[in-house]
């Protein structure tokens, strides 16, 4: 099951996103390499294989993946801060 993303995690990562979005996107195609390279790949194919623009569709494909990995995070604290 997927986790609920806030608003205010929403605002967080959009905040980090859009101060120098270009500089974030290239910052998680190398965390996702080290992180999870089977998603990057994807992500990769999936913005090159598409007539959509490229960095685009790698851009929402990196936010939702830093928006539900930070959601996730944020539920395992709640879970750990109530044991």
């Amino acid at each position: 099951m997927l986790p609920i993303i806030s608003e205010e995690t929403a605002a967080k990562v959009f905040s980090e996103i859009f101060k120098d979005m270009p500089s974030w996107r290239k910052k998680m195609i190398h965390y996702l390499k080290d992180e999870n390279p089977e998603v990057n790949t994807a992500i990769i194919e999936a913005a090159n294989n598409t007539e959509l623009d490229p960095k685009a569709v790698a851009l929402g494909a990196y936010m939702t993946y830093i928006l539900l990995e930070t959601a996730m995070k944020d539920d395992d604290e709640l879970i750990n801060y109530n044991e």
